[in-house]
């Protein structure tokens, strides 16, 4: 792994901004799409549970019946890519035993191996360990990957707009995702900035460092 220079990454987070316009006349390429697609797949979460489904929408038709939902913005209809960070509406038994299993498989571990992780599991998501309704704690988890896919994104010099913006029980309608036992969370439309979004030469707006470290 070669890893960033701090001068880079600090460059590329300062480059990053809500893009308000994307041209949407460019597409993000194929190889490109596939490495952020895998740094989806790759975000870390609670014990690894991954309690999502991160639904990709390149259809203009779809993004342009879903831009009404989503109180009008341009980006939804703009963006070359619009990721909905969808979570699980129910996590059972049957999902932390597959997890498990797949767990043992991976690593070469004989059934069984990782019985007290599921035992933990299960109490702690399953049975309401947690102190947190399973679609909240899941919700948290979509924001790990939310974070993840944009920094991966700037990295990459693509564009990005997290989006809460939006009217849950119509968008969740229009993809079909309450069937499913899925929510839309959170969007995030990705592609290009349009050379017109004034938004781009804006100065980031931030509280003085000393006022948000704090070390201890």
């Amino acid at each position: 792994m070669t890893p960033f220079s701090a001068e880079s990454l600090i460059s590329t987070l300062e480059w990053r901004y809500a893009v308000k316009s994307f041209d949407a006349a460019r597409r993000i390429p194929e190889d490109t799409w596939a490495a952020l697609e895998r740094s989806l797949v790759l975000t870390p979460s609670s014990f690894g549970l991954q309690p999502w489904k991160f639904l990709v929408v390149t259809s203009q038709e779809l993004k342009d019946r879903l831009r009404p939902h989503c109180w009008n913005q341009r980006q939804i209809a703009e963006c070359s890519h619009l990721v909905v960070l969808a979570v699980l509406q129910e996590i059972d038994q049957d999902f932390v035993d597959r997890f498990i299993a797949l767990n043992e498989e991976r690593r070469g571990m004989p059934a069984g191996t990782l019985e007290g992780y599921r035992k933990v599991i299960t109490g702690s998501v399953v049975q309401g360990g947690l102190g947190l309704p399973q679609p909240e704690w899941a919700a948290r988890q979509a924001y790990i990957a939310l974070g993840q896919f944009m920094l991966a994104a700037a990295g990459l010099g693509v564009d990005t707009c997290p989006m809460e913006g939006f009217a849950p029980e119509a968008l969740n309608a229009e993809l079909g995702l309450p069937e499913r036992g899925l929510k839309a969370v959170v969007l995030c439309p990705a592609g290009y900035r349009s050379p017109e979004d004034k938004y781009a030469a804006a100065p980031k707006i931030r509280w003085p460092h000393h006022e948000v470290i704090e070390r201890l």
